[in-house]
């Protein structure tokens, strides 16, 4: 299926308004970014979109396949496309916000689903990511929903940890710059002491674009860490 766009998007229950109650405003610039994230990938005029997360393996999803908010606060299932009698409540947290975010621009386009396992290793991401990008159809936008870093300050999910900075930095760097390398060369081992949830993501997403092949032109809507979690808006194009 041959990558006409990309887009990186984080997953914090938080980012549902319904869910974060009277803290939703504290969010609203990371929700305008990632609309606009997913306009992008709208006006790339894809055939079908692909929602590439983290999860507790490495699976395909039915586009009937649908989430859950309810452990978070909200009795909320979130459909990644239609939902019929093939689908069940399969959807891991990282899928279920990208289905909500896909939901919010109102397509109609297709939707399918891969998560990709934490502990998997650069080498497998980037192959997972090559079988998404070296086909020669359909039309297909990538929406990776991948957050960062979980250790930025002593309130944080990880506490606080000094490397959690540089290394946030380094990913802001190659999302703007659509650095596909710098992504394949983050540390597994680095990642999982940081909390990184989105490392193998990330890495599915530049084995996909190196897989397409040509030059990409990367742009960083969002970079922010309200939490003590760092989250990251990105777009990438062919250039």
């Amino acid at each position: 299926m041959p990558l006409v766009a990309a887009a990186v998007c984080p997953h914090p229950p938080l980012i549902v308004p319904e869910l974060a109650g009277a803290a939703a405003p504290e969010l609203d610039e990371l929700r305008v970014a990632c609309d606009a994230a997913v306009a992008g990938l709208l006006a790339a005029e894809p055939e079908v979109i692909v929602l590439v997360g983290g999860g507790p393996e490495t699976a395909r999803f039915n586009s009937a396949d649908y989430g859950s908010l309810r452990q978070y606060g909200l009795d909320r299932y979130v459909r990644l496309w239609k939902v019929n009698c093939a689908g069940g409540e399969r959807l891991p947290l990282s899928l279920t916000v990208g289905a909500w975010l896909v939901g919010r621009s109102r397509t109609e386009l297709p939707r399918l689903a891969r998560s990709v396992a934490a502990d998997a290793s650069p080498a497998q991401c980037a192959e997972l990511g090559a079988a998404l990008g070296a086909q020669s159809e359909p039309r297909t936008a990538l929406l990776v929903t991948a957050d960062g870093s979980a250790c930025r300050g002593p309130k944080s999910p990880g506490y606080d940890d000094p490397r959690a900075g540089a290394y946030d930095d380094g990913v802001a760097r190659a999302l703007a710059d659509a650095d596909a390398e710098a992504l394949l060369d983050l540390d597994p081992s680095l990642s999982a002491q940081l909390k990184a949830a989105g490392r193998a993501p990330w890495q599915v997403l530049a084995g996909a674009v190196r897989a397409t092949g040509g030059d990409w032109r990367g742009e960083l809507r969002h970079h922010s860490a309200p939490y003590g979690v760092a989250y990251f808006v990105s777009s990438w194009t062919p250039a």
